[in-house]
């Protein structure tokens, strides 16, 4: 009798361990239509320390960043956080709808010592072909791969940019657009729209709500205040790196609106 109560004990035990066994399968059969990849966005920063300082701080600090790109020869990539996991490398941040980014992007950061201020004014610091060539096939690599929008591969300087500059104005944005990763202002349609506005300035609540549609987070008040500025000083050193002075000026409003119709909602 105790032998026949042990194995009915034994045969209730297994059964219970085959259905909570049972509940613990995961039926991954049936997919959601309404998804798309985490990763929306590439963020390029320069470091503003040399090589062996950049790899130091982004592996030992809390700042970080999924990719190192380095700048001595010959150029060295590194990997530092798996594209699966949050990196700390855009902090406070704004484009379109989305904040804090964080989340939502792989950053890239660029060894370059930045700028140096100097008695004739500031001077940024070139970035060598060869790395700028392994950032374009970085760049390529992760947007195939996650089918990242060309409008949301952003400088540091476009998503934060009341208190960031990078990756500065000598960064080569238009090397980017030649490579069909970023959407670019046609220099002849600008040409053609600039005498447009040379003789009739847009209001400066026009330039807010424009630059506001292409991703900006902007002051929407009328007025060239500083936050503006730094907002048109963003959109400048990227499109127009030989002057970004903050004006809003003929050209920068006829870059704006050819940009603007080249841009997918």
């Amino acid at each position: 009798m105790k032998k026949l109560l042990l194995l009915g004990f034994f045969a209730a035990l297994l059964s219970g361990c085959a259905t909570t066994g049972e509940n613990r399968i995961i039926d991954k059969s049936i997919a959601a239509k309404g998804q798309e990849d985490r990763v929306q966005f590439i963020i390029l920063h320069y470091t503003a320390i040399d090589q062996a300082t950049s790899l130091r701080v982004l592996s030992t600090q809390d700042v970080s960043a999924h990719y190192l790109v380095g700048n001595e020869s010959p150029i060295k990539v590194w990997q530092l956080v798996d594209e699966s996991r949050m990196a700390y490398h855009a902090g406070y941040s704004d484009w379109r709808d989305f904040s804090r980014l964080n989340a939502s992007s792989i950053g890239i950061e660029i060894v370059n010592l930045g700028y140096k201020d100097t008695p004739e004014g500031r001077a940024y610091f070139p970035f060598p072909q060869a790395q700028i060539d392994r950032v374009i096939a970085l760049v390529k690599d992760i947007s195939a791969r996650y089918h990242i929008r060309p409008q949301y591969i952003l400088a540091h300087s476009d998503i934060a940019p009341q208190r960031k500059p990078d990756p500065g104005p000598l960064f080569p944005w238009k090397q980017l657009a030649d490579a069909g990763l970023i959407p670019w202002p046609n220099a002849d349609e600008v040409l053609a729209l600039q005498p447009l506005y040379e003789q009739q300035l847009p209001e400066v609540k026009l330039f807010q709500q424009k630059l506001a549609k292409i991703g900006y987070k902007i002051p929407q008040t009328g007025i060239l205040d500083d936050a503006t500025k730094n907002v048109i000083i963003a959109f400048q050193m990227k499109y127009r790196p030989e002057k970004f002075d903050g004006t809003p000026d003929a050209q920068t409003a006829a870059m704006i609106d050819v940009l603007l119709n080249k841009i997918k909602p």
